[in-house]
């Protein structure tokens, strides 16, 4: 697996193809995005009673780690379920390296606002469709240029947009 794929790649190989390619060249969006700003705050004031919190790895950076009897649990904290498909790659993803590294565990992707929670295993099922978004992140960063901007649901709430549309009014 290549080492340059991240899970925050994989979150947005289902959000935006753009993106992918912007972040993986090292074009950061903008940092005060508001969004940006609570995800970061919500990470880390969500679930205080957690002993084990972010956890950087090799292309992952887990937001919780628990023990819940014998089941060790990976958690993910996101503001919201708008992206729930692209928050459960993103965990698939994690659990798949977890897994070639010799650590089996489970997923749980949580989102405090709406006081949900949702279990994530990786089966084989799982397996071959996180395969698939890693071929399609290979393909987008072998581009030696970005794919062209396209304009999508997301792109008002975007941290890049004034990278991607700075030429347009609102």
């Amino acid at each position: 697996m290549p080492e340059h794929i991240t899970g925050t790649l994989v979150w947005y190989a289902l959000i935006c193809d753009r993106e992918v390619w912007l972040m993986a060249h090292e074009i950061e969006p903008d940092r005060d995005h508001a969004r940006l700003e609570w995800g970061r705050f919500l990470g880390e004031a969500a679930y205080p009673r957690s002993r084990k919190r972010e956890i950087a790895l090799p292309g992952m950076k887990l937001d919780l780690v628990e023990r819940q009897g014998t089941r060790l649990v990976v958690g993910e904290i996101k503001a919201s379920s708008r992206f729930v498909e692209a928050t459960r790659m993103q965990m698939l993803f994690y659990l798949w390296r977890l897994r070639e590294m010799g650590v089996e565990a489970e997923g749980e992707l949580r989102f405090p606002e709406e006081r949900r929670r949702e279990r994530v295993v990786l089966d084989a099922e799982a397996e071959a469709a996180l395969r698939q978004v890693l071929a399609r992140i290979e393909a987008i960063l072998a581009r030696p240029t970005p794919p062209p901007a396209r304009r999508i649901r997301y792109c008002r709430a975007c941290a890049y947009r004034e990278f991607c549309w700075s030429d347009e009014e609102d």
